[in-house]
Formats: C-alpha cells, sequence, structure tokens
C-alpha cells in the first residue's frame, strides 16, 4: 500500500502544480461590463482610402464580442480610446517565377497610434501607444482591388491587437 499512497500524494501534487499559474476571471481585474469604452473614430493619415473607418468599426465589434468593456454608444465611456493611423506598408513576400521583380503576393502592414485615457481621472493610460496589425494580399489582376478586399481583414487584425492589449494588459 505504501508505494501506493506515494504514487497518489505525487499525482495531487503535480495536478496542483498544474494549475499554479492559472488565474480564474479577467486578467487586469476588472469585471467583465464593470467599466464603458468609448471608441473614437480613427484619424487616417494614410493614402488607403476608409482606412480609419474599417478600423473604428472592426474594434468596435471586437469590443463588443469581448465583454470585459461595455461599448458606450449613448453616453460618454469611463475609458476613451483614441487612435491614429500612421502607416501602411505593402511587402511583396512571393514573386511570380516568369518575372522576379512583379510580387504576386504581398504582406500589408498598418500601424495605429493609440492613446488610451481615463475620463474620470483624466489619467492617460497609453500615450500614442504602436499596434501593427497585418494581411497577406494575393494579387489577382489589380492590386487595388485586391487592398480594398483585404481591408477588413486588416482592420479586424489591427482590432483585435488593440482589444487584446485594452482588455489584457495591466495598467
Amino acid at each position: 500500500m505504501r508505494p501506493l499512497a506515494f504514487f497518489a500524494i505525487c499525482v495531487t501534487a503535480m495536478l496542483s502544480a498544474g494549475c499554479a499559474g492559472y488565474h480564474l476571471g479577467p486578467v487586469n481585474h476588472v469585471v467583465a461590463g464593470e467599466k464603458s469604452i468609448e471608441i473614437v473614430p480613427f484619424n487616417n493619415q494614410t493614402l488607403q482610402p476608409r482606412l480609419g473607418d474599417a478600423v473604428t468599426q472592426a474594434l468596435r465589434e471586437r469590443m463588443q464580442t469581448d465583454g470585459t468593456y461595455r461599448l458606450a454608444t449613448r453616453t460618454p465611456g469611463d475609458v476613451v480610446v483614441t487612435g491614429v493611423i500612421t502607416t501602411y506598408d505593402r511587402e511583396g513576400v512571393s514573386f511570380l517565377r516568369t518575372d522576379v521583380a512583379t510580387a504576386e503576393n504581398y504582406r500589408v502592414e498598418v500601424t495605429a497610434l493609440i492613446t488610451v485615457r481615463d475620463r474620470a481621472t483624466t489619467k492617460v493610460l497609453f500615450d500614442r501607444k504602436p499596434v501593427h496589425g497585418f494581411t497577406l494580399v494575393q494579387v489577382g489582376n489589380d492590386l487595388a482591388s485586391a487592398e480594398r478586399q483585404a481591408t477588413p481583414l486588416l482592420a479586424e487584425d489591427l482590432a483585435r491587437n488593440i482589444t487584446a492589449l485594452l482588455t489584457e494588459g495591466a495598467w
């Protein structure tokens, strides 16, 4: 019986230690829905049209889905998020076999500077923190239409990264 008891104690210790780092609930110690968040439309300083609107809409949808904060639509929010889209870069990742100068697929990356402040205390939680998002674009016959079709995917990736910063970051 002794080896069996020793084995049971070892298994219990390993199972308990495996969950030692797990934290139940939100990481940033905010109860879900306790605070509201106001997302101001993003300022687009790039030449890509309607990118600011796409990012703003994607971030609002992502924050509603996440549920950590209530989205303030009619009243001012407890936390105010503003952003400026500063860069839009396109880099070729694969090229045609017949013409090595012509890209077949691009990696499109966007950078936004995020400012977050608490409305009640006017404390700035993040000041112009850079957040990046990217997507891959396969070019068919028209690069402009391929980029236009990839804009929602690009905005969604950036919104996912901003949401992770807001909901999982310790302020």
